[in-house]
């Protein structure tokens, strides 16, 4: 387990994260500059934090009060970077070989090969870093960093300079791989939710230095605990809401003129509460059928792309952004700039307590 709870002080910048992770991927989100790539680096001793300790597997790596700072080479954590920091002038069996130079030459080269092996770069043991595509750069260095079998392995925006059509089979391959051939923890920073809720089994959302929230990732997409966490995860619509009545499985709100339904939760409530709507839970509804939670919407503006579309509407007074698949809505070109009937299921409706 890693144990982690510290304060760094850079400038007006205050990072101060408090958290635990078990085996498993452990996803950081939040936007650039809130603190993700310095909780990795306190965490692999590149920077060294003002106060707190950080433990790994009952062992403090860092511990303020004992004056204890373990160097980073003595942490055995795994650190891929941004850009995998691949050595250029080495090949790809020199750049695996060189995390276990300390070894005899026997051992190192028959640790190096059966790595090379797992991860499918034979043949290439002799190429440079150049000559290497990016998902085999990911993969050597991966090698390299798995190779000394660490405890941790910290993964830095890893799919960050990756172009789209690369980066979901990378993501697959990633997965594989940690699957297959690593069993501690991972903590992977992103500030692409999509992209943490691929690959990661919990989901820890940070911004400004702290840690707002930490979950599995369907209680932060579907039970995010304030507006900042809600932002970052992806939500666009938020209305201010009154709750006029308290049923067995559902609450009354308004906001507006817009009169509506909620699926009841455990959490505490008040009179004001926001309500979070995600934008791609929201559907368009055929003009004569009349679910629950259905109004007929002005619409503002249509902004098409390749394969969805964006509808900004005036839904009773309260603006709401619609996220709609051209395949699930082909007939998506034909709607105009006039009406349109949506669908807000009850029970995609989020409350947030706004005290």
């Amino acid at each position: 387990m890693l144990e982690i709870s510290f304060k760094k002080t850079l400038g007006h910048f205050i990072l101060e994260p408090s958290f635990q992770a078990k085996k498993g991927v452990l996803g950081i989100l939040g936007p650039s500059g809130c603190g993700k790539s310095m909780t990795l680096k306190a965490i692999s001793g590149l920077y060294s934090p003002d106060l707190g300790t950080i433990t790994l597997n009952g062992h403090v790596l860092f511990s303020s009060k004992n004056k204890i700072n373990i160097p980073p080479r003595l942490r055995n954590i795994g650190y891929l970077f941004q850009n995998y920091a691949l050595f250029p002038h080495l090949t790809v069996h020199q750049n695996i070989a060189y995390g276990i130079k300390d070894l005899k030459a026997d051992l190192r080269n028959k640790k190096a090969a059966d790595i090379i092996c797992r991860m499918q770069l034979e043949g290439l043991e002799n190429h440079y870093p150049h000559q290497l595509s990016g998902g085999q750069q990911q993969r050597a260095a991966l090698a390299r960093t798995l190779i000394k079998d660490p405890d941790l392995l910290l993964l830095d925006e890893p799919f960050s300079a990756l172009d789209s059509h690369v980066k979901y089979l990378l993501e697959k391959e990633l997965i594989s791989i940690i699957q297959k051939h690593y069993n501690g923890i991972v903590l992977l920073v992103t500030h692409n939710i999509e992209e943490a809720y691929r690959i990661c089994d919990h989901i820890m959302v940070m911004d400004e230095g702290q840690i707002f929230q930490i979950g599995t990732k369907d209680e932060i997409i579907y039970t995010p605990a304030n507006l900042t966490a809600a932002r970052i995860t992806g939500c666009k619509n938020f209305l201010d809401a009154t709750v006029l009545e308290t049923h067995e499985d559902y609450y009354i709100l308004k906001s507006h003129d817009l009169l509506f339904k909620a699926a009841k939760t455990d959490q505490p409530i008040n009179k004001q509460m926001t309500a979070g709507i995600r934008a791609h839970h929201i559907k368009i509804s055929p003009m004569h059928r009349c679910l629950e939670n259905t109004f007929e919407c002005d619409i503002i503006e249509k902004i098409e792309g390749v394969f969805s579309a964006t509808i900004l509407v005036n839904c009773c007074g309260c603006p709401l952004q619609v996220e709609v698949s051209k395949t699930s809505c082909p007939h998506l070109s034909e709607i105009k700039y006039n009406k349109i009937k949506l669908h807000i299921p009850p029970d995609k409706i989020f409350l947030i307590n706004n005290a």
